[in-house]
């Protein structure tokens, strides 16, 4: 039987590079050849063992562009040689309350990809056919990839939220959700602020769309936001409780920060804050596959790209170590095809 290499992961940062025996697809899946990877920081639920039984090897990786191969018995929607992407939500089973309801990023029987089955640090994948996301035609496998987690959770949390064309949005954090939320937030034509700690990310914020720069180690965020009139939105993608905790203050009164940038420390909001401008704080986890389509066409008509860096899988530990230590410029991604 042929043969594929894939990175496996047990305990806590255990990788592993396993060779493994290429089956079918079992009914209601896809095989795929994968042509990149995304190296995402919800990679950590696998590699750093958070998940229910880390002593099973998973292969981790949600931000998969690859081309099906095989398709298993009652998949009629999808062909081999189809040129597909499979996002963190793996594919709803469409029986229990929300499916049933359209409310497919809430399944509560739907693989998380990389983390309870098995994801993209590999040559070769399996996917639910419901998870499945067409790739549009010109787009590039190593640009695509950080878009169908990264630039979905940003599209995704902009969709979410009420504001006008022209009315200030904020973008806090300016990394790899960041730096494509703040395109996203230009493209849909809102006025954008950038929010970040120290001035270096400044001149790039205004490339990549960003109004205005908000330096929060300087001043007070949402002082800040106030002075330019107060934000309809804020989408915090930064890693940190704390430092979403002032942005609150300066959401105009309706306003909604949609929080995106999973933190281990609390937000602190004053009720006050709240109800008096009946402001809201809300999460937002990424999106469906349909969504997940619709990302990538706005994305190709409006030019929306990641910044990457590209590394082979030989290096996927190299490649994920990278990603940890915060210094990538925004996203790795990993390249089979060489």
């Amino acid at each position: 039987m042929p043969t594929y290499r894939a990175f496996e992961v047990t305990g806590t940062r255990e990788f592993s590079l396993a060779t493994r025996e290429l089956g079918d697809p079992p009914p209601g899946q896809v095989r795929l050849r994968v042509d990149s990877c995304g190296v995402c920081h919800s990679d950590t639920l696998a590699v750093e063992g958070l998940r229910a039984d880390p002593t099973q090897p998973v292969v981790p990786g949600h931000e998969i562009v690859g081309v099906v191969d095989a398709v298993g018995a009652g998949v009629t929607a999808w062909r081999i040689g189809d040129r597909v992407g499979v996002g963190y939500l793996g594919g709803q089973d469409n029986e229990y309350d929300f499916c049933r309801r359209g409310d497919f990023v809430n399944c509560t029987d739907q693989p998380w990809t990389g983390t309870t089955v098995d994801g993209g640090y590999a040559e070769y994948t399996f996917a639910r056919a419901s998870g499945l996301v067409r790739i549009p035609d010109g787009m590039d496998a190593l640009e695509t990839a950080p878009l169908l987690c990264a630039g979905l959770t940003t599209y995704s949390a902009l969709r979410q939220i009420e504001a006008r064309p022209g009315a200030l949005v904020a973008v806090q954090g300016i990394g790899g959700l960041g730096h494509l939320g703040l395109q996203y937030a230009a493209k849909l034509g809102y006025r954008v602020a950038a929010i970040a700690r120290g001035t270096d990310k400044a001149e790039l914020s205004t490339q990549l769309g960003a109004d205005h720069y908000i330096d929060s180690a300087a001043e007070d965020p949402g002082e800040a936001l106030r002075a330019l009139g107060s934000a309809a939105a804020i989408i915090a993608t930064a890693a940190s409780g704390a430092s979403m905790s002032p942005l609150v203050a300066g959401l105009a009164p309706r306003g909604r920060m949609v929080v995106v940038g999973a933190a281990p420390d609390p937000i602190s909001v004053r009720t006050a804050d709240l109800i008096f401008g009946t402001r809201v704080v809300s999460g937002s986890l990424t999106g469906s596959s349909i969504e997940n389509e619709d990302n990538l066409a706005l994305s190709q008509a409006r030019g929306i790209h990641p910044m990457i860096e590209v590394m082979p899988l030989a290096e996927a530990p190299e490649a994920y170590a990278g990603m940890m230590s915060g210094k990538a410029r925004f996203r790795v991604v990993l390249d089979m095809r060489n």
